[in-house]
């Protein structure tokens, strides 16, 4: 129900442009997200953006990263700039609607040295 695209293999300093797509079944979206998870840690909130636009970063990566999103096609997208050996996990889009929260699959993206 969500679909994730626009991971990869990247290097330090590159940049990436993630998407996820909501389907028709999802509907009254209030805030969409994305988080990442390394192999073996927690899954972490990456940036978050409200119904009205409004957007919110984690610390490390602020200034680095925008999230924006498109409520005419109900996707969520993630620029993804100077990109850190770090950065490398699996990225997964998270959608919040009146009737619960929903998760994709995830999509990997690995930033090499």
């Amino acid at each position: 129900q969500l679909v994730e695209s626009g991971g990869g293999l990247v290097q330090a300093g590159g940049s990436l442009r993630l998407s996820c797509a909501a389907s028709g079944s999802i509907f009254s979206i209030t805030r969409m997200g994305w988080y990442r998870q390394v192999q073996g840690n927690q899954r972490e909130w990456v940036a978050s953006i409200t119904s009205g636009g409004d957007p919110n970063y984690a610390h490390s990566v602020q200034g680095r990263f925008t999230i924006s999103r498109d409520n005419a096609s109900k996707t969520v997208y993630l620029q993804m700039n100077s990109l850190k050996v770090e950065d490398t996990a699996v990225y997964y889009c998270n959608v919040f609607t009146t009737r619960g929260d929903f998760w994709g699959r995830g999509t990997q993206v690995t930033v090499s040295s």
